[in-house]
This record gives C-alpha cells, sequence and structure tokens, in this order.
C-alpha cells in the first residue's frame, strides 16, 4: 500500500484495517498525532486527509484517499504555519498533549473559514478537548492567525 504523509511516499506492508493512527506512529515514525481516547471523541489524533481534518485513530488507513497532513508537515523548514506561530505567540500549550490535534482542527477551520467568529471557532473546535483547559487561548491564537492569513 502506498501513503503520502507530509509530501513524502511511504510503501507500507500493513493490514487493511489498521488505523490511520498506528501507521502514522508505529509504521511511519511521526509523534505528532496522539492517541487519546480511540473513539474519535478527543482529537488528539487530528491529520488533514486531502486538507480536511479527520481523526486518525478511527480511520483504517484501508480509507485514506489523498495526501495526509500531520502537525509535523503543517508548516515547512523555513517557516511555520501562522497556526504555529500562534499557538507560540499566545503560549496556549501547557501539558502539550492535544495541542498537535487542536492545531490541525484549527488549520482546517481556517481554511474554510477565513474570518472566523468566537462561534465559529468553538463549534469548529469543540470536538477537541484540552485537559488544561487553554480554551481561551486557543480562540485568541486562532483570531490572531486568521489576522496574519487575511493580511497575506
Amino acid at each position: 500500500m502506498k501513503l503520502t504523509v507530509n509530501g513524502t511516499e511511504h510503501d507500507l506492508d500493513v493490514e487493511d484495517d489498521m488505523p490511520l493512527l498506528w501507521v502514522l506512529r508505529d509504521e511511519i515514525g511521526l509523534n505528532g498525532p496522539k492517541y487519546g481516547c480511540g473513539v474519535a471523541a478527543c482529537g488528539a489524533c487530528t491529520v488533514h486527509i486531502d486538507g480536511v481534518a479527520v481523526r486518525s485513530c478511527q480511520t483504517l488507513v484501508s480509507d485514506v484517499d489523498g495526501p495526509v497532513t500531520t502537525i509535523e508537515g503543517l508548516g515547512n523548514p523555513a517557516e511555520m504555519h501562522a497556526i504555529q506561530a500562534a499557538w507560540l505567540e499566545y503560549q496556549v500549550a501547557q501539558c502539550g498533549y492535544c495541542q498537535g490535534g487542536q492545531m490541525m482542527q484549527a488549520a482546517d477551520l481556517l481554511s474554510n473559514t477565513p474570518d472566523p467568529s468566537d462561534q465559529d471557532i468553538d463549534e469548529a473546535m469543540s470536538g477537541n478537548l484540552c485537559r488544561c483547559g487553554t480554551y481561551p487561548r486557543i480562540r485568541a491564537a486562532v483570531k490572531s492567525a486568521a489576522q496574519k492569513l487575511q493580511a497575506v
């Protein structure tokens, strides 16, 4: 099976019913997507498939139809994505466990809603849980990233 992840094609020998999360972590060696709940309820495993945020713990590798982007591939070596820069600027992360998934969900939001309201942000991010409760900083970082992306 061939899978393109963060712009690199991987030739994998895995079972069709293996969750994408385990392929990313165990077969490819990416640590950004995290195992949180295993039932797509917490968002720690969020990645993009063909630009759309999905929960990789409940996505079978055989169901992947398009390139996969993880938090490791969201920006590029020369420049962070606006979401990543805003996360640093607003010091969003405390423990950091959920933050890769949070940023991937936020990037998906901004690709579809360039100028999100508080309600847009709250609705889009509602499936991503943060045990540390950094929701106000997440909202502020998303708004800041939106403004920076609009200015480009």
